[in-house]
């Protein structure tokens, strides 16, 4: 198990990232949210079995169609415990 924090930068507000984030996390059975940040970027938590946690972020780096991911920035965090997986 592991848990991760990443800070999406680039075209990442208005594009449906935050429920592609959504539908994504649930498919990939790990935990945790996501939410629009006022800079523009777009922050994720995310728990689980590592595998499913590094599909995540490898997902987060591409986004949704119509995002267009810059860099992501990613940083181990303690889990926290989450069920589930929401928007904020």
């Amino acid at each position: 198990m592991s848990a991760r924090h990443a800070v999406i930068h680039g075209r990442v507000q208005g594009v449906f990232y935050r429920a592609s984030a959504e539908q994504e996390a649930t498919r990939l059975g790990v935990a945790g949210w996501v939410r629009n940040l006022p800079d523009g970027t777009v922050e994720l938590v995310v728990e689980g079995d590592d595998a499913a946690v590094e599909r995540m972020l490898e997902w987060a780096g591409r986004g949704p169609s119509h995002a267009q991911v810059t860099h992501v920035d990613v940083a181990d965090r303690t889990e926290e415990g989450h069920t589930g997986f929401g928007q904020r």
